[in-house]
């Protein structure tokens, strides 16, 4: 008996000598994984397009602020969390970084004085960005960002998430070796290839959203070698779709139409909403032409199944005479009873009413005006609050420079009962062969009291 007690009593001592280490040892930073010249200065205009391809002003503007300032609330699976002012503001700002200090947070994950912040800052992937476009982005911020005075509340997560030393452990566990290098032969061999997994993998961070998550919450994969690898992930209640099936957009869509998409947010087949609209507005449509024919190029060479087809298997609505003749040669099962209105369900009858103006009988809408609801990822979506949403809320195209119109869908909120919303929701998920599951009044409810997506 006095050996166990002798054996529990080092092993409580070894626990907390470790706890202690974890806790109190200094932080160990990464430095730069490449060695440039002393004299060295970013291109010009280099650190404004690396921190839009970053996508740095969609998480630190709020809504209606001085970009950069902080203050947006990130919703995550342990409570909100807050994100900081960026801006060069010596009080309230990153203002007193040092290029050192900065290269850690976005490296490491730690601030200027070494406090871990938390990872829905995606270090994960920032870890792999090349020192010039860390000093680039840099300069930037220091010099070219308006500084501005915001002092943001401090993100208060409930025990044990406010221990940030337990960030630590997810680092050791998580992070992988700094800087880039294509993890395929293809890709390290074709210098498209590689741009695109650069921007794919590290600056534009697709896979904090994209990729499903693991029992620790890191990413289930981080380039195209790993079979999870933007295979479809959540974020905030919406769906993020998978990217690599063979049904999914990047495989089905024409190299033009995928392109189309992410830089001016709509192309004959769908439009962007939550999140992804936030991307495209803050970010994506700002990529040069070459880089976007690099991401694309990336996203459809790896396809679960391999490389997307030259031939895409998704056509654009080309019908010479027009969208009526469209609709009168459908002859699917859900077209042709909505065609004759008799006999509705109560979900048909609702998507009549209220929906059938813009989308039409066949539920394909009009090319960059109405997004097809057939096939649609964010209609047939697993996680159903986002189709709830836009039900409830409605949704709004983004203004890009391609195309400058901002489309908006209303919302049904105030139209519309909870159990309404699941009848048609239920009707869509199940209409021209979409084949998803139902919603219940329930889940309606729930997303009225608590929307996954404020308006933007």
């Amino acid at each position: 008996m006095k050996t166990l007690v002798r054996i529990v009593a080092v092993l409580i001592v070894i626990g907390l000598a470790a706890l202690a280490a974890i806790i109190f040892v200094p932080v160990q930073r990464t430095g730069p994984t490449e060695k440039l010249a002393a004299d060295w200065q970013a291109p010009a205009g280099l650190g404004k397009y690396d921190a839009r391809m970053a996508d740095c002003a969609a998480c630190h503007t709020e809504p209606g602020g001085k970009p950069f300032a902080g203050g947006r609330t990130i919703a995550s699976p342990m409570g909100d969390i807050y994100t900081p002012n960026i801006t060069p503001d010596k009080e309230t700002g990153i203002g007193t970084w040092s290029l050192a200090d900065f290269r850690a947070a976005l490296v490491d994950g730690v601030d200027d004085e070494d406090h871990h912040l938390y990872p829905a800052m995606p270090y994960e992937n920032y870890r792999h960005m090349s020192e010039t476009d860390i000093r680039a982005m840099y300069d930037y911020f220091m010099h070219d960002v308006e500084p501005v005075k915001n002092q943001v509340a401090e993100t208060e997560l409930p025990f044990p998430f406010n221990q940030r030393w337990g960030i630590r452990l997810w680092n050791w566990v998580t992070l992988g070796n700094p800087g880039f290098k294509p993890a395929s032969t293809k890709v390290a061999n074709d210098e498209q290839l590689s741009r695109g997994a650069y921007l794919v993998q590290v600056l534009g961070h697709c896979g904090s959203c994209h990729t499903p998550r693991n029992l620790t919450m890191a990413q289930a994969g981080t380039n195209e070698t790993d079979a999870k690898f933007l295979t479809g992930g959540e974020i905030g209640g919406w769906s993020a779709p998978d990217l690599r099936g063979p049904k999914s957009a990047p495989q089905q869509w024409s190299a033009d139409e995928l392109k189309m998409y992410l830089t001016a947010g709509r192309n004959a087949h769908s439009a962007v909403a939550g999140e992804m609209k936030l991307a495209v507005e803050e970010s994506l449509q700002y990529m040069s032409d070459e880089d976007a024919n690099a991401m694309v190029a990336y996203l459809r060479a790896i396809g679960t199944n391999g490389p997307a087809p030259a031939e895409a298997p998704m056509k654009r609505d080309e019908t010479p005479a027009g969208t009526v003749a469209r609709i009168d040669a459908a002859d699917d099962p859900t077209t042709t009873k909505l065609k004759k209105a008799v006999d509705l369900t109560d979900g048909e009858r609702l998507y009549v009413d209220n929906c059938g103006a813009c989308h039409f009988a066949d539920g394909r809408g009009a090319p960059e005006v109405f997004p097809s609801l057939k096939g649609n990822a964010a209609v047939v979506a697993k996680e159903t609050g986002g189709l709830i949403h836009t039900i409830l809320y409605g949704a709004e195209m983004p203004s890009t420079s391609k195309r400058p119109m901002k489309l908006r869908m209303p919302g049904f909120a105030q139209r519309l009962s909870d159990d309404d919303v699941a009848k048609l929701a239920t009707f869509l998920r199940g209409a021209w062969g979409n084949g998803a599951g139902p919603v219940t009044a329930d889940q309606v409810a729930k997303e009225r009291k608590t929307p996954t997506e404020a308006s933007h």
